[in-house]
């Protein structure tokens, strides 16, 4: 099923309005003077297509020893240009913090996953020996976001070639140059260690034509794709398969057994990290009465500034958008820094402000919109089972993340059942979640709409099954 102009259009729209920008780019090639070609950027998405097949072709028959020198080869140039590749993040986007970035990208370089997740499973028995095995797909077509533009590069480029795949990236106009500068990198570092050119392909100008064009393009074998409600259901209606990462809105619960000095620094530390652009960040709190002063008040010790009566109001004047009844988050000031938020409200603060705080009513709009950016609403709840009951509606159904300080286990469990969360912390931050400063991997690509949830290299697989009757049975 072929993505119509009027569906393409739409999809941009949403895509721009939630991550901070007003315009696409339908700019030549000759106006971007810091987007070469070559090594992987091409001039239109044919030519692109056909090079991402034909390295394909040449990397599905190299062994697995080349692959494993690739993926650490990616780590260590993604390591290398960490800083650079931040800077110029914060440059062409304007959103988030330079130090924030750097831990994004060094987080995806060491933490995701390689030819390591690509576990055989064998049966034998009196009957022979089944070998199951993870293989590639093929040319997959990726649209990415420019709240993390490197880190997703960097983290779906290394699952993806882990898995064997070569993939055709479409990134977000407002982030191409960073995204593409990554996507160079890697390319080099694939070559250095024995792969083949253009295993990463790129447009040099990509747009909202060329998005679909990269989704429907025949040589592309599956897509994966970061973005709204809209840039999914574009996707899926492609007819090919779909690897979806969709909004989210998570909540934080903080229930009186809470250890109230931890849960404050916590929730400042995730909801500020990078301006509160990752999609796994808290967004809204939920918390008991009894410990709400408590909460508030070591918050701003950590960092944070209560806003009230007339402040909250001159901020929610300049954050706030409303459109046919429904309100958005002002673009303008997604990713910014607290700071820059309070200076645009005419408030004076100290400039290091990490985050903003309200008390709100329960369906605030601040409460129930995704607004990116380090401003959190707080709602006091009777008790635990409110908090729970809130968290559920203001999560909106999108299993993403969901965030949770309690010491009483019985607590914790009753929200992990009734939030059914892709993410579940438990007294840390969010960013734990995305293994930062925690165990487990890491990942950039949350797939909450389509199911896979975290995903690793083996997500970007097939499973193949041989099976031999009757042979190899020595026991």
């Amino acid at each position: 099923m072929q993505i119509t102009e009027i569906d393409i259009k739409k999809m941009v729209e949403q895509v721009l309005n939630q991550f901070g920008q007003n315009q696409t780019d339908d700019s030549p090639v000759t106006s971007l003077p810091d987007v070469r070609l070559g090594n992987g950027v091409f001039t239109t998405v044919d030519e692109a297509a056909t090079a991402a097949r034909l390295a394909w072709e040449k990397l599905r028959k190299l062994p697995m020893a080349t692959r494993r020198r690739m993926i650490e080869n990616m780590r260590a140039v993604s390591r290398k240009h960490a800083e650079e590749l931040a800077k110029l993040a914060v440059e062409e986007t304007g959103l988030g913090r330079v130090e924030d970035k750097i831990a994004k990208i060094l987080l995806a370089a060491n933490k995701t996953p390689g030819v390591e997740d690509l576990i055989s499973t064998a049966y034998s028995g009196d009957d022979g020996l089944t070998l199951v095995e993870y293989a590639p797909i093929g040319v997959f077509g990726s649209i990415t976001p420019s709240t993390n533009p490197a880190a997703t590069v960097i983290n779906n480029s290394i699952s993806l070639i882990a898995a064997g795949n070569t993939v055709i990236y479409n990134p977000h106009p407002s982030a191409k140059r960073v995204s593409i500068k990554t996507l160079q990198h890697l390319n080099q570092a694939i070559v250095e260690a024995g792969g083949p050119e253009n295993a990463l392909t790129s447009v040099a100008a990509p747009n909202l034509e060329t998005s679909a064009q990269v989704m429907n393009h025949p040589q592309v074998n599956a897509l994966v794709v970061t973005g709204g409600g809209p840039v999914v259901k574009a996707a899926m209606a492609v007819g090919k398969k779909v690897i979806a990462a969709g909004p989210g809105n998570p909540p934080v619960v903080v229930d009186e057994t809470a250890i109230i000095s931890k849960a404050a620094s916590d929730i400042v530390k995730g909801a500020s990290f990078d301006n509160n652009v990752l999609c796994t960040a808290e967004k809204e709190v939920f918390v008991v009465d009894k410990v709400a002063n408590a909460l508030k008040a070591e918050m701003v010790k950590n960092g944070a500034m209560e806003l009230r009566g007339f402040q909250f109001e001159k901020v929610l004047e300049k954050v706030l958008v409303k459109k046919n009844d429904k309100f958005y988050p002002n673009r303008d000031f997604i990713g910014k820094d607290a700071y820059v938020i309070l200076q645009a409200a005419g408030i004076q603060a100290n400039p290091n402000v990490k985050l903003l705080i309200a008390e709100t009513t329960k369906d605030h709009p601040l409460v129930m919109t995704e607004m990116l950016m380090p401003i959190v609403p707080i709602v006091r709840v009777p008790d635990v089972d409110k908090a729970i009951e809130l968290a559920v509606i203001a999560e909106k159904g999108n299993r993403h993340t969901a965030i949770m300080h309690s010491q009483n286990i019985t607590n914790l469990t009753k929200m992990a059942q009734e939030i059914q969360a892709t993410i579940f912390v438990k007294n840390g931050p969010s960013v734990a979640g995305l293994g930062f400063e925690s165990e487990g991997f890491t990942t950039l690509t949350i797939a909450g709409p389509t199911g896979e949830g975290l995903t690793s290299a083996k997500t970007f697989t097939r499973q193949r099954r041989c099976v031999l009757v009757d042979g190899l049975r020595i026991i």
